[in-house]
C-alpha cells in the first residue's frame, strides 16, 4: 500500500492523516489520485472517533497540479469521459471541502492549480517558508473552474482576478496576505507546528465544530448547488477538450512559449 497514490491513517485521538503519494511527479494528480482521495475519504467516513484530518504531500512538494501527460490523455477521449475526469475531481475537492470535521493542510514546495483547491477546501492551512502557489491553469489553456468556489471563499474574487487570470506563482508571504494560508513555518517545523492545531482541535467539542463548520459553509460560495457545480464541471472538461488546451499542453510539452 506504500506505492498508492494516496495513503491515510487513523491513530487513537481519531486523528486521519491523508498523504498525497506520487513524489516522483511533484504528487501531480492524476485519476489514480483522485480516486485514491475518494477511497480515503470513503473509509474515513465509515470509520468511528474521526475527529480531524491533516493532509499533506510525500516528497519536496505538496501537489504540483494536474498530471499533464494525463489530462492529454484525458482530453482525447470522448465528451462523457471528460465530464468524468472533471466531475470525480471537482467531488474529490468538494468532499474535502464538506467533511464535518476540522482538515488541516501542511505545505510544503510546489503547490500549484489543483493542489491551492485542496488547501482553499481545509479550514486551517500552514505552509512552509519555502513553499510556492499558482493558480497556472490559463498557462496551459485551461480553467480553474472546477476550485473557483473553494478559492473564491479562501481569498476571494478579488485576488482570483489577479492569480488566476496571471497565472504567476507567488510565496507563502502572499498566500498568507491574501487568505490561502494561515501560518508560515520553517520546513522543519511543518509538522510539529500541525500537531499545534490539531491539539486546539481536540480541545473543543465535536458536535460544536461540526455545526460551527456547517454554518460556515451554508454563508460561503462552496456551498454552491449540484446544478452550479453541473455547469463548472461541464464548463472545465469542455476547456480541456479545447484548441486553445492542446495548444497550452503541447507547449509545456514541447517547452515553448504556447501561440496564442
Amino acid at each position: 500500500m506504500t506505492e498508492a497514490p494516496v495513503l491515510w491513517n487513523l491513530d487513537a485521538r481519531g486523528v486521519a492523516e491523508v498523504t498525497l503519494n506520487r513524489p516522483a511527479v511533484n504528487n501531480a494528480y492524476d485519476g489514480g489520485m483522485i480516486e485514491g482521495l475518494h477511497a480515503a475519504m470513503d473509509a474515513l467516513a465509515d470509520a468511528s472517533g474521526l475527529r480531524v484530518v491533516v493532509v499533506t504531500g510525500n516528497g519536496r512538494h505538496f501537489q504540483a497540479g494536474a498530471d499533464l501527460k494525463w489530462l492529454n490523455g484525458v482530453r482525447a477521449g470522448t465528451r462523457d469521459e471528460n465530464i468524468h475526469a472533471s466531475q470525480r475531481t471537482a467531488d474529490a475537492v468538494d468532499r474535502l471541502n464538506r467533511l464535518p470535521v476540522p482538515t488541516v493542510a501542511l505545505i510544503q514546495g510546489f503547490c500549484v492549480g489543483g493542489g491551492t483547491g485542496l488547501a482553499a477546501a481545509c479550514d486551517v492551512v500552514i505552509a512552509a517558508d519555502d513553499a510556492t502557489f499558482a493558480i497556472s491553469e490559463v498557462r496551459w489553456g485551461l480553467t480553474a473552474a472546477i476550485i473557483i468556489p473553494q478559492l473564491a471563499d479562501a481569498i476571494g474574487a478579488r485576488q482570483i482576478r489577479r492569480y488566476a487570470l496571471t497565472g504567476e506563482r507567488f510565496g507563502a508571504e502572499e498566500a498568507r496576505r491574501i487568505g490561502l494560508v494561515h501560518d508560515i513555518v520553517p520546513a522543519a517545523a511543518l509538522s510539529a507546528s500541525g500537531e499545534r492545531i490539531v491539539e486546539a482541535l481536540l480541545a473543543n467539542g465535536p458536535t460544536a465544530i461540526a455545526e460551527t463548520k456547517m454554518t460556515a459553509l451554508d454563508y460561503a460560495y462552496g456551498a454552491f448547488s449540484k446544478e452550479a457545480m453541473a455547469r463548472l464541471v461541464a464548463s472545465h472538461a469542455a476547456k480541456r477538450m479545447s484548441d486553445e488546451a492542446g495548444e497550452g499542453l503541447a507547449s509545456f510539452k514541447e517547452k515553448r512559449h504556447a501561440r496564442w
